[in-house]
């Protein structure tokens, strides 16, 4: 099943979503972090690497009422020829919130 998640005014049909916590110090609480997997098409990379360039996100979860300001922690696609008419591209990435 999907999870819909929205990047800035992108909303991204994510698979394999998942949501933890990283350990920031003993003293405060970690900084939450969402991990997930979608599709890029050839058609819609140039957006979304544009989009993904910025690296300073409002990130949105609807269904799981999160919402955070949040920065790449990892990335990766399995393709680098999307500029090539017909590809799609799996792409992971991991957003983890800013803090303040």
């Amino acid at each position: 099943m999907d999870t819909i998640v929205w990047i800035d005014d992108k909303k991204i049909h994510a698979s394999d979503f998942k949501e933890e916590r990283l350990d920031v110090s003993a003293s405060e609480d970690g900084r939450r972090k969402i991990s997930f997997s979608f599709k890029v098409s050839s058609e819609e990379y140039h957006d979304v690497a544009v989009l993904l360039y910025k690296n300073d996100f409002a990130v949105r979860v609807p269904d799981l009422n999160l919402e955070f300001p949040a920065a790449i922690h990892n990335y990766s696609t399995d393709r680098t020829d999307l500029y090539q008419p017909g590809q799609v591209a799996d792409y992971y990435l991991e957003l983890a919130e800013k803090l303040n």
